[in-house]
């Protein structure tokens, strides 16, 4: 089913002329995640608190440690190269550094400054710094810095 619904968002990204990478940035990753912001929010809501923050790192370092993982052995096993050249474009180097920007903001406010606890102003903080992720990607995409079309 997954290879169905991807390229089923190919084919309207191509119909629709957006390109891969703004699809992959929003559709494909709000589509992606849905399950476990739900998830997450419930936890959190909750008050399972540590259960729900180490639900939301888990989740992605599973998907880039074995989603990529496998993906690339099982490519390598397909193809019979041991290596794929990868780009990294200006739009996946933006996503690195929010990410990273993230991590310090929630290390700092978390664990420095209010001595593990995470205050609600942080909640606000990332919705902000995703906003200006997905804008800057966006525009990045569309002025031709973003690695192409």
């Amino acid at each position: 089913i997954a290879d169905q619904l991807v390229g089923l968002l190919g084919f309207l990204g191509v119909i629709l002329h957006i390109p891969g990478s703004v699809m992959g940035l929003t559709v494909l990753a709000w589509g992606n995640s849905m399950g476990d912001l739900s998830a997450n929010m419930t936890m959190a809501r909750k008050g399972l608190a540590n259960m729900a923050i180490t639900a939301c790192f888990a989740g992605p370092v599973f998907n880039i440690l074995i989603g990529l993982g496998g993906g690339f052995s099982a490519l390598s096993s397909v193809t019979g190269e041991p290596y794929k050249a990868v780009t990294l474009t200006p739009s996946i180097e933006t996503g690195f550094f929010f990410l990273l920007c993230n991590c310090v903001l929630l290390i700092a406010s978390g664990v420095v400054v209010n001595k593990g606890r995470i205050p609600s102003g942080y909640g606000y903080a990332a919705l902000a710094l995703y906003l200006v992720y997905v804008v800057t990607s966006l525009v990045l995409q569309f002025t031709g810095f973003g690695g192409g079309r």
